[in-house]
């Protein structure tokens, strides 16, 4: 039996699918749903308000169903644009924001619809957030709560020289993990929402798992972060591009399945060279709590995220066709036009895509046009995950009984 099978099993005991996105609250456990396949010994947690984090992550399942499959928060490409594009395909995959500098929000407080609005449809949405002066992301973070973003997410995976260089923050942060902690722990005091760290599995020679494990392990015992999306790369700062940061430094998908063992209390998303739901349900068979894909999502949404509702969830298709989601994306590019009386920029014109569409249709045969999606996805590399319990790392060892006593006196 498929994942997606045994999940849609499981979700359709609990309420009727269909009635999920707009009913009111609802409690809902995630640990219900994701049991890990490896076993593993329990952390640690000086964190008394492990109740009152899980409190709000049941206050986020509400009306959504669980983060089994998310897209990245991309730069200048998960705008709001794209994401009612997505929302459109996909009913249930998670939405990220592009990561939006605590300092930014600060200084935009009298301008903030501009970075921080989004339409309800956009929900279940995730507000990721980068900086390094915790003033300015407490700040932040309050003036993003009344927005109503189902999770905020910090960033210490970003490995831009703008970002990790000069602005001392995304993935140069895993070397500081007391202030990750620390951050955390601000934007938790300030928010509704349960939030999340994303990072890669180590930085430049700093990419032991023993390293890695560290920075879980105090990152979670000193704050109340419960969820963690790793980036199964490290990432180099020095001599190479973002882009090649994504490509050169190899895959350790073994690391991501270490942390699952050995932090069975925490939640695990793996993101990281997966490009299709097929990888992602091997991701999940093989005990991932969640999958984020980026840009295979963005390039290709009608075969990755059209299959995400029925593969990944087990929902029934909607049966939309190519022309339904271009006429309602029409609707919307009509809709933003010169709102609010300004002049659109250049990522505005929207208008533009409709004659494009109008004119470009033509040649296109309605056959293609109004065909739904095809009843299986294009087919991945289901064993992508098959060889990773033999590559599994040692166990983590964490510091002794002695060295926590002294951490928490």
């Amino acid at each position: 039996m498929s994942f997606a099978t045994r999940y849609s099993s499981s979700v359709a005991s609990v309420f009727p699918v269909h009635d999920i996105f707009w009913k009111s609250r609802c409690r809902l456990d995630l640990n219900k749903f994701h049991g890990n396949l490896i076993g593993g010994r329990r952390i640690h947690n000086n964190y008394s308000q492990k109740h009152y984090f899980c409190a709000k992550a049941e206050m986020v399942v509400q009306k959504y169903l669980p983060p089994l499959f998310s897209v990245a928060p991309m730069m200048e490409w998960t705008d709001h644009h794209y994401r009612t594009l997505a929302r459109l395909v996909s009913k249930h995959a998670w939405l990220y924001t592009e990561m939006l500098a605590a300092e930014t929000i600060v200084y935009q407080k009298d301008n903030l619809d501009k970075y921080l609005g989004f339409s309800p449809e956009q929900h279940p949405i995730v507000l990721q957030i980068g900086g390094s002066k915790l003033e300015n992301i407490a700040k932040a973070t309050a003036l993003a709560n009344p927005y109503g973003y189902d999770e905020i997410n910090f960033n210490c995976g970003c490995p831009s020289p703008k970002v990790a260089g000069h602005g001392c923050f995304g993935v140069s942060l895993m070397l500081d993990p007391k202030f990750v902690a620390e951050a955390m722990t601000v934007i938790a005091a300030n928010t509704d929402a349960p939030v999340s760290v994303k990072c890669r599995i180590g930085v430049d020679d700093r990419d032991s798992y023993n390293e890695l494990c560290d920075f879980i392990y105090k990152v979670s015992s000193q704050s109340p972060t419960r969820h963690f999306i790793i980036h199964s790369r490290k990432a180099l700062l020095n001599g190479i591009s973002p882009a090649e940061n994504r490509s050169i430094p190899p895959l350790k998908y073994e690391y991501f399945y270490g942390l699952l063992r050995d932090f069975p209390d925490l939640r695990f998303t793996i993101n990281g060279g997966i490009t299709g739901v097929d990888e992602a349900n091997a991701a999940l068979t093989a005990g991932a709590h969640g999958v984020m894909i980026g840009r295979a999502a963005y390039h290709n949404p009608w075969n990755v995220l059209g299959h995400v509702d029925t593969a990944i969830y087990g929902v029934p298709s909607s049966n939309i066709t190519r022309r339904q989601i271009i006429e309602k994306y029409q609707v919307y590019g009509d809709s933003i036009l010169w709102r609010d009386g300004r002049r659109p920029s250049v990522r505005d014109v929207v208008k533009t895509v409709k004659s494009f569409f109008e004119e470009a249709l033509v040649p296109i045969p309605d056959f293609v046009l109004d065909k739904p999606l095809a009843e299986l996805p294009p087919p991945g590399r289901e064993e992508l995950f098959a060889n990773v319990p033999s590559l599994l790392p040692p166990p983590y060892e964490s510091q002794s009984r002695e060295e926590e006593e002294m951490m928490y006196a």
